[in-house]
């Protein structure tokens, strides 16, 4: 019997790295699709790259990884945020993250249903943002991470006689590249932001982990179409730092 396998986009760095390396300390496979192979190497770890931002490569990766490996779970972490004010916003940018945050976790899912519909048992987990609550200069972004809630909820409707689950993690602020790329490291305003977060601290890549491992057990067979907040409060509050 093959060990259960989780696609994880965005696998080979920060928050999806952090989901991979815990499912391989249970145990489990792991592919990981993004731009580049993960660094980690593991005997039950493998890696694909595409740019999901494009429709054909994503379409071609998706029927590439599902012929290679069973997959038993899907979790769609793989994100781009390109801020802007509204002034300064491209409408190309809504149709680049709509590729990304979107059409990229169907086109993987259409692959994997089969399987899944087969087994009847499945599991898909979107990492969204808590910014689909609004943020500044996160149009786009905002947008269509809060597009996947609507994808998520439908999915999760359509897909439960099925046996597959489908819900959705909102993180807050997390230490990862993405963050640094737009707030510099260790730096007055990363300290800032901290400080306008409830519980006083900018989340790890571990704390995204953690509530990833409970979406993807099986004993959480009678929980679907769910957004998880996991974001020190600031769903909440704000952040008011």
């Amino acid at each position: 019997m093959s060990k259960r396998t989780t696609l994880i986009t965005g696998g080979n760095s920060g928050i999806g790295a952090a989901i991979g390396q815990a499912l391989l300390e249970r145990g489990e496979a792991v592919v990981s699709l993004g731009l580049e192979m993960p660094e980690d190497r593991h005997n039950d770890l493998h890696g694909y790259t595409a740019d999901l931002t494009d429709a054909d490569a994503t379409a071609e990766v998706a029927l590439r990884i599902c012929k290679d490996h069973q997959i038993d779970a899907l979790v769609h972490n793989a994100g781009l945020i390109l801020p802007n004010l509204l002034e300064d916003a491209d409408p190309a940018d809504v149709l680049t993250l709509a590729q990304l945050h979107l059409a990229a976790p169907m086109a993987l899912t259409q692959a994997a249903l089969p399987g899944m519909v087969e087994r009847g048992a499945g599991r898909v987990v979107f990492i969204s943002s808590r910014s689909l609550q609004g943020m500044p200069t996160r149009s786009a972004y905002s947008a269509t991470k809060a597009g996947i809630n609507g994808l998520a909820r439908t999915w999760a409707l359509e897909l439960a006689p099925k046996g597959i689950t489908v819900n959705v993690i909102a993180p807050g602020p997390v230490l990862t590249d993405n963050f640094w790329a737009i707030v510099p490291k260790d730096g007055e305003q990363q300290q800032k932001i901290a400080n306008g977060i409830p519980v006083r601290r900018i989340g790890t890549s571990d704390d995204i982990a953690n509530a990833a491992l409970f979406f993807l057990d099986d004993k959480a067979g009678f929980v679907t179409g769910q957004v998880l907040f996991v974001c020190g409060g600031t769903s909440l509050a704000g952040l008011s730092g």
